[in-house]
């Protein structure tokens, strides 16, 4: 695509700009330091991070990336170029209203050692992103939100969309409340409630069940009522995220003030065995 006249081009790049500055795409401390780095190997977690923070989702070829001089490209560390790119949509993958068949948006693409930028023309790639003020103008919703496409990224984006569009989406954890531990009538028996703090005011506990000679046991439920059936979240779904990314790693002193000595110790150490059995977060970037 051939751009006919440099003011058209100028308004274009005015009306992205404006939305830069507005939303900001990602603050530049968090990834200046990755700009000379080999690309990141994305987890499930920074999928996930990308998909829940974008209301559209799209795969997209791009026809036309437009390399910004300085004084378009304002608040772009060093080690980045900003390029104002131009794509056709071949799928939405996440988007209320719809999308345009052929979109505009801002990136800054990372340099490599050699401070040269990527050839980005006739990639395809998955965009994370918000509307722009006009159809068919987006605006991503990170520095790192216009991703290659794979067939590993495409499955694992359209995963976590799935499950966000989905019933009982688990809710972002924010904290945790009040544990209770009630000791069983033998030695090394007992089970610990845990309350979980969320956004949206949803109720989440867990609940560790430990007998003599086994392995402690535990679940998560979502809801008021302990469902039995309730049990530890897979690796790789949106719950599991949302507890191994938001969880601390130890269970605060506030949630144990109102139990005594050796029921405060037990829900520790049952809270201990939640975070072993959950596992590491998996980040390998750092969101927006």
């Amino acid at each position: 695509m051939q751009i006919s006249t440099i003011s058209t081009l100028r308004i274009l790049i005015a009306g992205c700009l404006i939305l830069a500055s507005n939303h900001g795409i990602q603050s530049a401390s968090a990834q200046s330091n990755a700009a000379n780095a080999a690309p990141l190997i994305f987890s499930y977690a920074d999928y996930a991070d990308l998909a829940t923070a974008a209301p559209v989702v799209a795969k997209a070829q791009i026809t036309q990336a437009t390399a910004l001089g300085a004084r378009q490209a304002t608040g772009v560390p060093a080690g980045f170029k900003r390029f104002y790119i131009e794509a056709k949509v071949i799928g939405l993958i996440r988007g209320d209203n719809g999308i345009s068949p052929t979109i505009s948006y801002l990136y800054d693409a990372p340099l490599d050692r050699k401070g040269k930028a990527p050839k980005l023309k006739k990639r395809q790639v998955l965009i994370f992103s918000r509307p722009g003020a006009k159809p068919g103008q987006l605006q991503l919703v990170a520095r790192d939100a216009q991703i290659d496409w794979t067939p590993t990224a495409d499955s694992s984006v359209k995963a976590v969309v799935s499950e966000l569009l989905g019933q009982n989406v688990p809710p972002r954890i924010v904290g945790i409340g009040d544990a209770f531990h009630v000791a069983g009538t033998i030695a090394g028996e007992g089970e610990t409630q845990i309350f979980l703090k969320t956004a949206d005011g949803q109720p989440v506990s867990l609940s560790i069940i430990s007998r003599p000679g086994q392995q402690p046991q535990w679940a998560v439920a979502l809801g008021e009522v302990v469902d039995e059936a309730a049990a530890a979240p897979r690796r790789g779904t949106l719950l599991w995220y949302r507890l191994a990314c938001d969880l601390p790693a130890e269970l605060p002193a506030a949630s144990t003030r109102t139990l005594g000595v050796i029921d405060a110790e037990a829900a520790k150490r049952d809270y201990a065995v939640v975070i072993s059995g959950l596992g590491q977060c998996g980040r390998t970037r750092t969101p927006a």
